[in-house]
Parts: structure tokens; C-alpha cells; sequence
């Protein structure tokens, strides 16, 4: 994990200062505030089965019975092509501890994550899909895990001074205490400052 750590942080900072341009394409920073939902359900369904069988049997989770929750980011353009972002995003869970009895009840689930998005074009496209792969730590409880979100999402450019964010990450646990999960995801952003 100390590998993938590294070499994420390197990536970051070698496309900081060696790819950066001074392009009117590359993302502002940005701040964005999601709807969030975590689903458990179609995760666990996943991983006994088959993605193929979840889709062909239609075992994916209902949003009644996903936790909602809120998530706010920052998003900064590093080249045309690629941003950084983080999030921080909180929800209300029973939290299926892995080798641990149900809680009964919801508790807060805190998220944070470190990520690239590596997007197919640059800003100056309405609509711009991007996959998304990073680092996280989570918290519940007195348990802390780390994860690796990995996952898509588009970003629709709202007169380059806002933008609607959809995207979906599954969530794959590194440590003990963490659940594999999905995360959809559902926001405003704004810009907040100059390149």
C-alpha cells in the first residue's frame, strides 16, 4: 500500500510541474458540494456472484436502501487532461463491519479521499467524462480503514464558471476494517479562484 501511496504522490507532483500549462482549458480550482449514496448491498451481491449474474438477475441495490449522505471536494486542474481532487464526504450507516456484529444502527461514516481524474478531453467540451482512481481513509466508530476508490463520472460544463458532477466509484478496502462499497455521487461545483 506504502508503493501505491507513493507512486500516486509522485504522479501528482511530477504532472504538477512538469505538465502544467498556462491554458484557459485547465480546470479552475473548484469546490463542489454532492448528494452521496453508499451501497453495500449491490457490493456484497457482487462479490458472491458475478457482475455479469447482479446485472442479469437484477440484484442491484435499491436507493431506498442506500445511505444518503453529503460530500464536499476541491478540484484542481493539473494539465488539460488531468485534475486533482480530494473529498470529504459524511453519511449516516450501519457500517457492515467486516468480522463484527451489526451495529442496529446508523452511525456517522466519514470518507476522505486523495484522487486524479483523468479526463478524455479538456474543459472546453460541454460534456467531459473522466475516470477517477485514488487513495482514502475512512472512519466509523473507534475503526479506521483505507480504501481505493476507482471509478467513473461526467463533468457538464455549466458556462465554464459551474459545473453538475455524476459519478460512481467502487470502493475496495485495504485494511481490515473497511467494506467494499459503491459510491454515487451527485453535485454542483463552482469555480473559486484563478489557475
Amino acid at each position: 500500500m506504502k508503493k501505491i501511496a507513493g507512486a500516486l504522490l509522485a504522479l501528482v507532483f511530477y504532472s504538477t510541474l512538469a505538465f502544467s500549462q498556462n491554458d484557459e482549458y485547465i480546470q479552475k480550482p473548484t469546490f463542489a458540494v454532492s448528494f452521496i449514496f453508499n451501497d453495500f448491498t449491490s457490493a456484497a451481491n457482487v462479490r458472491a456472484n458475478s457482475l455479469g449474474t447482479v446485472f442479469k438477475n437484477q440484484q442491484f441495490g435499491k436507493v431506498k436502501n442506500m445511505a444518503p449522505g453529503l460530500a464536499l471536494s476541491y478540484i484542481k486542474g493539473m494539465t488539460r487532461n488531468f485534475d486533482f481532487s480530494t473529498t470529504l464526504a459524511g453519511s449516516f450507516v450501519d457500517y457492515p463491519v467486516p468480522n463484527k456484529p451489526s451495529f442496529g444502527r446508523d452511525f456517522l461514516l466519514l470518507e476522505g479521499d486523495v484522487s486524479v481524474r483523468g479526463k478524455m478531453i479538456s474543459n472546453k467540451s460541454f460534456i467531459n467524462p473522466y475516470l477517477q482512481a485514488g487513495l482514502g481513509v475512512a472512519k466509523y466508530k473507534s475503526y479506521f480503514s483505507t480504501f481505493i476508490p476507482v471509478g467513473a463520472g461526467m463533468q457538464i460544463n455549466l458556462f465554464d464558471e459551474a459545473y453538475l458532477l455524476v459519478n460512481a466509484q467502487y470502493r475496495v478496502p485495504m485494511t481490515e476494517y473497511g467494506n467494499y462499497h459503491f459510491y454515487f455521487g451527485f453535485g454542483l461545483a463552482g469555480n473559486i479562484g484563478k489557475r
